[in-house]
């Protein structure tokens, strides 16, 4: 039995929807209830309080381990979980990391976050490490801007980043889950070509068939709008690597095509299936 955390979001819906096709017993774990794929177990838990995850590790051979804002949460202890595995008898893990452990090791989230990689690495558990650049599925921040006023509005309007498509990322967790090629790889994500804001402004707008106009805003403009729904401390990270990639964030990676056998789908490919959102 394999147990998907995060399974309601954009990568764990997909990867739930993925194992459970594959013929793989799954249990579903999200904060609050969900609607989860025919045969899928559903448990609800708070990863920011690991021992929440128990009920759901009972029986589980492998774990994909999406930790997101529990990982910043004040009474967090996000290495237990990998404990919790261990004592549970859960075998092999694949943690979603961030490609900002190796290009920014020096974040608040990216300490954390290589702390995790870093008990993982020692647990003795059969694992893998994912490590995302920016994920295409961030602009649902713009639907309702796009629906009620047809504008994109966002910082630094010409610097791009190969943001991945998050059924990418399901399908290699997916393919790490089950294939013990992949144990002990870490892999770094990313979409096919760069692309700015505005860029992905005028997909949105081919893909509706109707005008976007894109609004640059400025640097104190984006905090403070951020601030209203990412963690305080990943703010700041998140405006220096959209504002100013380093050489190693602006990399195209061969690991998708390389764990999947195809190239990773461009961000036109997420606004056609994610349309709807921007109606």
């Amino acid at each position: 039995m394999i147990v998907v955390t995060g399974a309601t979001g954009n990568v764990g819906r997909p990867l739930t929807q993925a194992l459970a096709e594959a013929g793989e017993q799954v249990t579903a774990v999200s904060r609050h209830a969900a609607v989860v794929p025919d045969g899928v177990r559903h448990v609800v838990a708070d990863l920011a309080a690991p021992q929440g995850l128990i009920p759901a590790l009972d029986g589980a051979s492998a774990l994909f381990l999406l930790l997101s804002g529990d990982l910043h949460a004040p009474e967090a202890r996000p290495t237990d979980i990998v404990d919790l595995a261990v004592a549970s008898g859960v075998r092999r893990v694949v943690l979603l990391s961030s490609q900002g452990v190796a290009t920014r090791p020096l974040g608040p989230s990216r300490i954390a976050m290589r702390a995790v990689e870093d008990a993982l690495r020692g647990s003795g558990l059969d694992w893998a490490v994912l490590r995302p650049g920016g994920f295409a599925s961030n602009a649902f921040a713009w639907a309702e801007s796009v629906r009620t006023q047809g504008t994109v509005a966002a910082p630094f309007g010409d610097v791009g980043v190969p943001i991945v498509d998050p059924v990418d990322i399901a399908e290699v967790a997916a393919a790490c889950l089950l294939d013990d090629r992949h144990t002990g790889g870490v892999f770094e994500l990313t979409g096919p070509a760069v692309i700015t804001p505005r860029q992905q402004a005028e997909a949105i707008a081919a893909a509706l068939g109707s005008p976007v106009r894109f609004h640059e805003l400025t640097r104190a403009e984006a905090k403070a709008a951020m601030t209203r729904f990412v963690p305080p401390e990943l703010v700041d990270d998140t405006l220096d690597i959209i504002g100013s990639p380093n050489p190693a964030e602006l990399r195209i990676s061969s690991d998708v095509e390389r764990v999947l056998g195809r190239a990773p789908s461009p961000f036109g490919d997420w606004v056609t299936r994610s349309i709807a959102a921007f109606r």
